[in-house]
């Protein structure tokens, strides 16, 4: 019973983060790869921790302009730039094709055009204003739930969305076998940890903020790519994020 739960939450790790946890479990299977996704928001929390503990740590000795920055930086390394990668990827085919095929064709394409690097550096500027602006008190609570929240928009958009590539890909094999249990579990995680930090009223506030962003992207996917790949669950969990940032202290004013 262990290895079952241990081995999706290692495939998890290991796929969103630089840190190795095992070097023993390898060759996951397909609904080992799906129960893995049930464990994103627990992964965005443990990412979250670590970011609130470097900025408690770097406020003391350096101005809150530097610490952004390094806490960017940091966030950065620590997910080995996935999903930055995504949205540039996602731009280039947006940017380059005029049917579906054509942006897929496009997005496989590891080199970055003008698009994307540009998308990528506003969106970079963007997550800086936002970790700027935040509030001395939301901005813990931010920090921590902020890797999460967009790591939870990952498991929603995957599981109500096809695959777009007819001959597979990197999402294909998570999106296989991917529930409504793991689409739950992963649900309730990012409930607790937002009612922790922004009490019950603000919860309900960010998850309705959450949702229909999440069917914006559902609906965009579709009709630009025919459904998903890696590459756009890589830019709506960086669309969820900077919108996060930008949108908590807002809607934590309507009350």
């Amino acid at each position: 019973m262990m290895g079952t739960v241990a081995r999706p939450f290692i495939f998890a790790w290991h796929f969103l983060t630089t840190i190795p946890l095992s070097r023993t479990h390898h060759e996951p299977t397909a609904p080992e790869l799906a129960a893995s996704m049930a464990w994103y928001p627990v992964i965005g929390l443990l990412i979250g921790g670590g970011l609130v503990v470097a900025d408690v740590g770097l406020t003391a000795i350096l101005s809150p302009v530097v610490v952004n920055v390094l806490l960017i930086v940091l966030f950065v390394l620590l997910t080995r730039g996935l999903h930055q990668d995504g949205l540039a990827d996602t731009l280039d085919g947006l940017a380059g094709g005029r049917t579906p095929v054509e942006r897929l064709t496009i997005m496989r394409d590891p080199r970055i055009g003008a698009i994307g690097a540009t998308g990528l550096f506003l969106s970079l500027i963007l997550r800086y204003a936002g970790l700027m602006a935040l509030p001395l008190e939301l901005r813990l609570p931010a920090v921590l739930c902020m890797p999460a929240m967009g790591r939870w928009a990952m498991v929603m958009l995957a599981w109500i969305s096809p695959y777009a590539r007819s001959e597979g890909g990197l999402a294909a094999p998570f999106l296989t076998h991917l529930s409504w249990r793991h689409v739950a579990i992963s649900t309730v995680v990012l409930t607790i940890a937002l009612a922790g930090g922004f009490g019950v009223v603000g919860t309900c506030l960010i998850l309705l903020a959450g949702v229909p962003i999440v069917l914006i992207g559902w609906s965009a996917c579709r009709s630009w790519f025919g459904g998903i790949t890696g590459d756009t669950l890589g830019a709506m969990n960086e669309v969820i994020e900077i919108l996060f940032l930008l949108l908590v202290p807002l809607l934590l004013r309507l009350p």
